[in-house]
């Protein structure tokens, strides 16, 4: 259910169409909640029957339209209320975890190379995530100067130092799986000399 209110929250910055809402999705909230467009556009309908977006056709091209969406109030009140309730965690799904938890029946180079993949997509994200934070410390984060332009100015700094706060979170939860995987591979090299 938490696509629904990371699209609302991206909707809070200004309307939106599908396509703009996914284009910013991958670049913003993406990085916390992944999302297809098979998944954002049922979404959004529904969102719009439950009167919580409102969706207006707009001219594209020569011909054609398409549609923006706009967040209602009962969508902003919705929003509102997801935020101030105290999220219940869902059961962890850690492929690669499991995986290492039977990693004995993998070929030591088969395991090894496990543990490099891991390191490499995690150093990648590592990467992604660091640099969203500098541009949200330089103030060259687009999105973000999008939704500080319609904040006050009362509330720009908590706005700021929350987006830099969740980054942070995923930067600690990248770092420990690098030292992690790290760790495996001493383990592998130390149990099959």
């Amino acid at each position: 259910m938490s696509l629904r209110y990371a699209l609302l929250a991206l909707l809070n910055v200004e309307p939106m169409t599908g396509y703009d809402l996914y284009k910013v999705f991958e670049s913003s909230v993406g990085h916390v909640w992944h999302a297809p467009d098979s998944q954002i556009y049922p979404e959004l309908k529904r969102m719009e029957s439950e009167g919580l977006l409102l969706g207006e056709d707009i001219p594209w091209g020569q011909r054609g339209k398409k549609r923006q969406y706009h967040v209602t109030k009962a969508g902003t009140e919705a929003f509102s209320a997801w935020m101030n309730t105290t999220m219940e965690y869902a059961r962890v799904r850690e492929p690669a975890h499991l995986r290492a938890a039977y990693m004995e029946w993998a070929e030591p180079e088969a395991a090894r190379e496990q543990m490099r993949a891991h390191i490499k997509h995690h150093k990648g994200l590592l990467e992604q995530w660091r640099e969203k934070v500098r541009e949200i410390e330089e103030g060259s984060s687009p999105m973000l100067n999008r939704r500080l332009a319609n904040t006050p100015s009362s509330e720009q700094e908590k706005t700021t130092a929350f987006k830099a706060f969740a980054y942070e979170g995923l930067i600690s939860q990248a770092e420990a799986e690098v030292s992690w995987a790290k760790r495996g591979l001493k383990l592998i090299d130390r149990l099959n000399p």
